[in-house]
């Protein structure tokens, strides 16, 4: 059986089946919930956020009138989620990055190698915590969600040079962070 499209899901949806927004929650909780993890860098506050995303979105997915593909609404709601948990708690936490997998030269990696790779990660997810949040948002939107530097631009209501310019600027931030911290 194919699966159903977002926007047969949605009008699905605005027609009473409540079964079409609980299938685009299972479709997207777990991306939603790895890019607000991103930006806030824990566990319990991105669990929070994804809550509360798909809460606003049930709250106006009645009134969605798909000027953007749902994915990219979807983005904006979390990322702006994300972005407002952290200027409410103005926390510095570290943006935790468990997918990061440096490569290795065997399936059995010795204990230093270990050791350096998860010194490595720490090193980063220090460097990314450092940043500035709309460099932290663009570089985590940009690196590890691959977004172009557009859909960053219509996410976070800025200038694509805007954007370039705070990834660029985050990526040398964090490039010096770790050559000084070696």
């Amino acid at each position: 059986m194919p699966q159903k499209t977002d926007e047969a899901l949605i009008r699905e949806f605005q027609d009473g089946d409540v079964r079409a927004f609980n299938e685009l929650v299972r479709r997207y909780q777990e991306r939603v919930y790895w890019i607000a993890r991103r930006l806030v860098g824990d566990h319990a506050d991105a669990d929070d956020v994804a809550q509360e995303v798909f809460i606003k979105v049930y709250d106006s997915l009645q009134g969605f009138r798909s000027e953007a593909s749902f994915f990219t609404w979807l983005y904006r709601v979390t990322v702006n989620a994300a972005l407002n948990l952290l200027r409410k708690n103005r926390i510095k936490e570290f943006v935790r990055f468990d997918d990061v997998v440096l490569p290795l030269v065997s399936d059995e990696p010795q204990p230093d190698v270990q050791l350096e790779g998860k010194q490595q990660r720490t090193r980063l997810e220090e460097a990314i915590a450092k940043l500035p949040q709309k460099q932290r948002a663009v570089f985590v939107l940009r690196y590890y969600e691959n977004l172009p530097y557009e859909e960053i631009a219509r996410l976070l209501k800025r200038s694509v040079g805007g954007m370039k310019a705070n990834y660029f600027q985050a990526v040398r931030k964090i490039s010096k962070y770790m050559k000084a911290s070696e």
